[in-house]
């Protein structure tokens, strides 16, 4: 369960790609001489994505690995994303607090794997996938029922926002978008 005082202090939620958006897998591959690259994301990830934008609470994907296909959904969602082959996040996550005037402790990050630990050691809210490692898991506020690339960022979400009170006022601006004419739903 995420802390509701904890909760309430986040202004920006971070999210590691590889293996908490996605299932870990990469499909790469050629056609026609030209190398793509594939990822699955989760759908319900992406509406939990939409309810937290709604409330509000910026999102921002950090992964330490370049790739198209992220960046790809990313702009879909509309979702700013920082990618550094090199994976040392902490200097594009510390650039992006400054831009925005916050601080480590008002961000909550969503990671699985050891590049995640330096950011996990300074963030706020640190919430671990379940697949995530054990170093991980070991410094995470909280840990997700679900794997990464199955719905892991939904549940984060729904934490997040449920331990501040907001879940419902976030579907209910999210439906609102989409059907102004539509009666409210409440779990």
């Amino acid at each position: 369960m995420v802390d509701p005082a904890t909760a309430r202090r986040v202004r920006l939620l971070g999210l590691d790609v590889d293996g908490v958006l996605t299932d870990n897998g990469v499909y790469i591959g050629a056609i026609g001489g030209q190398t793509i690259e594939l990822k699955k994301f989760d759908i319900q990830d992406g509406l939990g994505l939409a309810v937290c934008r709604s409330i509000g609470l910026e999102v921002v994907w950090v992964s330490g690995r370049a790739s198209p296909a992220t960046t790809v959904r990313a702009e879909e969602l509309g979702i700013e994303m920082v990618q550094d082959s090199s994976a040392r996040k902490l200097p594009l996550i510390e650039r992006m607090l400054a831009r925005r005037n916050l601080e480590w402790n008002q961000m909550a990050f969503v990671g699985d794997d050891l590049a995640d630990v330096p950011v996990f050691r300074r963030v706020g809210l640190p919430i671990a996938v379940a697949n995530a490692v054990a170093e991980v898991k070991a410094l995470a506020a909280h840990v997700t029922i679900a794997r990464g690339g199955a719905g892991a960022v939904r549940e984060a979400i729904e934490a997040l926002l449920g331990a501040r009170g907001e879940w419902d006022e976030g579907v209910r601006r999210f439906l609102k978008e989409r059907d102004p004419d539509g009666e409210p739903v409440t779990r």
